[in-house]
Parts: C-alpha cells; sequence; structure tokens
C-alpha cells in the first residue's frame, strides 16, 4: 500500500512539472512577437551554453523572450510557489483546509501600504516603492495580527482567526478611505495594484529580491512538517508528543509573512490561490506535509502560470491576473465545498 501511494506521488509530481514545462514553453513563445516552441526551447539551451535547437528566427525575439517575457514568466512561478506554499502551511498550522494567507491580515496590511505609497506620490511613484511599501505593511499586519490575538501569553486559532477578521476589516476601511482622498489617476493606479497582475514591467532585478525570500520560506516550511503533522492530531495531542505548539504557531506565522509578502509586493493582489491550492494538493496525494508543502508550491506556480498566459490571450487587452483569479478559483472552491458536503453527507 505504501508503495502504491508513493507511487502514485511520484507521477503526480511528474505530470505538475511536465504541465508546467508546456505552459511556461507556451508562454514564453506568446506575444506581439512569435516565437516557436522549439525556437524557446533553443534560446534557453543556448543561454546554458548547449548547442541544441534553433535561435529565434525573429530579430527582436531573444530580446522578447529574456528582457520581457522570462522575468515575467519567473516572477509568475515564484509568486505561484509563495502563495501555494503560504496557503498549505497556515492551513496546517491552523488545522483548517480553509484558511488562506490573508486571513492573518498579510493582504490588506500590503495593500494600505501600497495604496499610501500610491496616494503619497501620485502616479509617478517608483513601481520598487510601492512594493517596499507593501512588504513592509503587510509584514508589520500580520504581527500585530499575532500580538492582538495574545492572551494569557499564548494565542488560539480561533482567536488568530477573529482577530484577523478584525484586523482585516479595519484595513478595509483605511484602504477606502485613501482610494476616497487619492487623485483620479492615483485611484486608477490602486484599483489596478489591487486586481493584480504580472503586467508590471517584471524584471531580473525583482526576481533576485523575491528568489531568496520564496526560497528561504519553503525550506523553513520543510523544516516544520513533521510538527505540522502531528498539529493535524490536536494542540493537545501534539504537545504530548513534545511539539511546543506556540513556538510552532510563531514559526509558521513568519514563514507565511515572508512568503506572502515576498509574492504581492511586485504583483499585487492574487485571491483563491493560497486557498484553493493547498486544498486540492491536499485531496490528491494527502495531508502528509512532507508531500503536500511541495505539491502546493508546485500547484501555485503551475495556477499562476496557467493563469497568466490565459490573462494574456482571452482578450485584445490584458485582463487583470488577481480578477482571473478570483473569477476561477470562486466557483472551484464552491465545488470543492459541495463535494465535500456530499461526502460527509454520504
Amino acid at each position: 500500500m505504501r508503495e502504491l501511494i508513493r507511487g502514485r506521488t511520484l507521477v503526480v509530481f511528474v505530470a505538475l512539472l511536465i504541465v508546467l514545462a508546456v505552459i511556461v514553453v507556451l508562454s514564453a513563445g506568446t506575444g506581439a512577437v512569435h516565437v516557436s516552441p522549439a525556437e524557446v526551447l533553443g534560446s534557453i539551451a543556448h543561454h546554458w551554453h548547449l548547442d541544441i535547437g534553433p535561435l529565434p528566427s525573429h530579430p527582436n525575439g531573444e530580446t522578447a523572450l529574456w528582457v520581457t517575457r522570462f522575468p515575467r514568466i519567473v516572477l509568475g512561478l515564484l509568486v505561484g510557489i509563495a502563495l501555494g506554499a503560504a496557503g498549505c502551511l497556515l492551513q496546517g498550522m491552523l488545522a483548517n483546509p480553509l484558511a488562506e494567507p490573508g486571513i492573518v491580515g498579510i493582504s490588506s496590511g500590503a495593500a494600505i501600504g501600497a495604496c499610501l505609497m500610491i496616494v503619497i506620490g501620485g502616479t509617478g511613484t517608483n513601481g520598487w516603492a510601492v512594493a517596499g511599501a507593501a512588504a513592509v505593511f503587510g509584514l508589520a499586519t500580520t504581527f500585530a495580527v499575532y500580538t492582538l490575538s495574545m492572551r494569557d501569553g499564548a494565542s488560539s486559532t480561533i482567536m488568530l482567526v477573529l482577530t484577523g477578521i478584525a484586523v482585516n476589516a479595519f484595513a478595509l476601511g483605511v484602504i477606502a478611505y485613501l482610494t476616497y482622498v487619492a487623485s483620479t489617476a492615483a485611484r486608477e493606479q490602486i484599483v489596478f495594484w489591487q486586481l493584480g497582475s504580472l503586467a508590471g514591467n517584471a524584471s531580473w532585478a525583482q526576481i533576485r529580491v523575491v528568489a531568496p525570500l520564496v526560497i528561504a520560506g519553503v525550506a523553513g516550511g520543510m523544516v516544520l512538517v513533521r510538527k505540522l503533522d502531528l498539529l493535524a492530531l490536536g494542540e493537545v495531542q501534539a504537545a504530548s508528543l513534545g511539539v511546543n505548539v506556540e513556538v510552532v504557531r510563531r514559526q509558521v506565522i513568519v514563514l507565511v509573512a515572508i512568503l506572502t509578502a515576498a509574492a504581492v509586493a511586485f504583483t499585487g493582489i492574487l485571491m483563491f490561490v493560497g486557498l484553493i491550492v493547498p486544498h486540492v494538493m491536499r485531496l490528491v496525494v494527502g495531508p502528509r506535509h512532507a508531500v503536500l508543502l511541495p505539491a502546493s508550491a508546485l500547484g501555485g506556480a503551475l495556477v499562476v502560470a496557467a493563469a497568466d498566459l490565459a490573462a494574456r490571450t482571452l482578450t485584445a487587452g490584458e485582463l487583470p491576473l488577481g480578477m482571473l483569479t478570483s473569477l476561477i478559483g470562486g466557483p472551484v472552491f464552491f465545488l470543492l465545498l459541495r463535494r465535500k458536503s456530499a461526502g460527509a453527507a454520504l
């Protein structure tokens, strides 16, 4: 039985990697400058000093790939990995498959920081300034939620959730006020940031900032997988088995804050990725976090890459990525809930 489960898990990971690779190649070749899949693979091979396959025949093909498209694709993959991993960690820590990173205030806090910087600087605000403010405010809001949820030196799952709801509601009021006092041009920029997009001139410089944070966050999560498995038994049982529940909770919140801040800093808010991906992966590979966490990270990368490709190709203009993930994620999540309810009824 164990060998069967391992074989199924391997098949799932291989399938995810193959589909992800196909989407990356298609996305890299799609745009005003068309590059065939063979030319995309040939360009990648040549950059790795392998004389395999053709280079892009279009004179601007190499520039389009390595200056515009690959930075955007890689940033999208990192964002998906971060959101998928953050959702998995938070669901494991709260022992609730319906939890998502926004519940601890990171998304609403990031939105306050971005909106404030846009209002102060107007439409001329530097993208790095907005990203930095979003990350700092997101982290600060998350730690505020955790601090406010403390009672007698310890927090609880229900207090974290309720405090997160209260802080998120307050943050929405602050965002509404900032939107109200903003100029027309700044207001449009605020709305666009909140919709989420990878169209903001992604660059390798941004990737050099995001990648270490995402790698550190996922690596830190892998260290905690066994303790998260024990938490699924309940806090009392986990504590009796030697798990310091409060320390693990703090560690997970820090990791979730880092991962989500890295994800939203340059792209804005992408809804439902951190909620649905771990939920689906848990149904596919099971609840063991040593497998579930990397599966959720890989699944998040796949979802964001596919959604970004769809956002660029479904209409003549480019759809906001966050709007697309919400339009798809909402119905999918509802179907998952109905399926779960039907299974429970049976």
